[in-house]
């Protein structure tokens, strides 16, 4: 089986409280439309966990790529001994949601670290999938300029500045799935469930902030969710 979800955001418990519900198995694949980082509490044992799991693609979050960022920044400055230097970028970030994922990076090891940095580095911006011969293309946000260039050209900000608007269709042979928003703030939606656009699916049930962790079969579209 083929299954997506979205932003568990250091919520490693309820990821693996998903994994034994879906009975997920080396024989199944699961694509994670991006914030696998900050506010939960374990974002660091959560990248550890799908970092040793070929079958767990994952697809970069504006969280992932701002911690990428930040946890290179502290590494530097605690090697140095400097890691209280720390910018305001960084002091930013701490205060909104990263905080969490600082100390669970600053717990590991050299090896581990160095691991962590390079998965994240290591994920891609979107996916495209096709199951039963229904097309899907996987990205965390949007598609801002998806028109003008090819998806190969375009940068991190035009899948990860704008979100995608549900009432808007992209494409006739392709549905787009997306985390970031929230379910509960699109229009007529069911609070914490998946949203379903024209020619898109929501994922985002708000795990962030005390919601559902949702997960979706593309194979069959049954829905699951853990709290």
């Amino acid at each position: 089986m083929t299954y997506v979800m979205s932003d568990i955001h250091g919520k490693y418990s309820l990821f693996l409280k998903m994994l034994e519900e879906i009975r997920f198995s080396d024989n199944d694949v699961l694509y994670v439309a991006g914030d696998f980082v900050d506010f939960g509490e374990e974002p660091m044992a959560l990248l550890c966990d799908v970092s040793m799991r070929a079958n767990v693609i994952p697809v970069a979050g504006e969280h992932d790529l701002l911690a990428l960022r930040m946890l290179t920044e502290f590494d530097r400055l605690d090697k140095s001994g400097k890691a209280a230097e720390a910018s305001e970028e960084m002091k930013v970030w701490l205060e909104n949601g990263g905080k969490t994922t600082l100390l669970g990076f600053h717990a590991l090891d050299e090896d581990m670290r160095e691991g962590v940095l390079d998965y994240l580095a290591e994920m891609v911006l979107f996916e495209e999938v096709k199951v039963k011969n229904e097309q899907y293309l996987i990205v965390h946000a949007g598609l801002r300029g998806y028109e003008d260039a090819p998806l190969e050209e375009l940068s991190p900000e035009n899948f990860l500045s704008e979100a995608l608007d549900p009432a808007k269709e992209y494409f006739e042979d392709k549905t787009v799935i997306v985390g970031h928003v929230h379910t509960s703030e699109l229009p007529d939606a069911d609070e914490n469930m998946i949203y379903y656009g024209e020619g898109s699916i929501y994922l985002d049930c708000g795990a962030d902030k005390g919601g559902a962790l949702g997960c979706l079969c593309l194979d069959n579209g049954k829905e699951y969710y853990v709290s």
